[in-house]
């Protein structure tokens, strides 16, 4: 078998969890992780996976913050402008 190599970044935490297993099940990390490779790529795609399902979820949600949230910034942006213009004003001396 012509093997290749393949490197990936992991936490320390992750590394030492695999390293456990990896020495519990007798096996060598390499082995364990072609193993569960393997099986990934082999399974079925399932229904939408979870992430998809919240997803769907959460949208129109952030939907309605989001349009709440451009309705805020603008009344505060006004709020600012006017603000502005009454200082500009008191600061030439027009007594608006």
């Amino acid at each position: 078998m012509q093997t290749e190599r393949v490197t990936f970044l992991t936490s320390p935490d992750h590394k030492a969890a695999l390293d456990a297993f990896a020495a519990t099940s007798g096996k060598s990390v390499g082995h364990v992780l072609r193993e569960a490779s393997s099986q990934y790529i082999a399974r079925e795609p399932a229904a939408p996976d979870e992430y998809e399902e919240a997803l769907e979820l959460v949208l129109p949600e952030l939907e309605m913050r989001l349009a709440r949230w451009n309705s805020q910034l603008d009344s505060m942006h006004a709020s600012i402008d006017r603000a502005r213009a009454a200082i500009d004003a008191a600061l030439q001396g027009d007594p608006a």
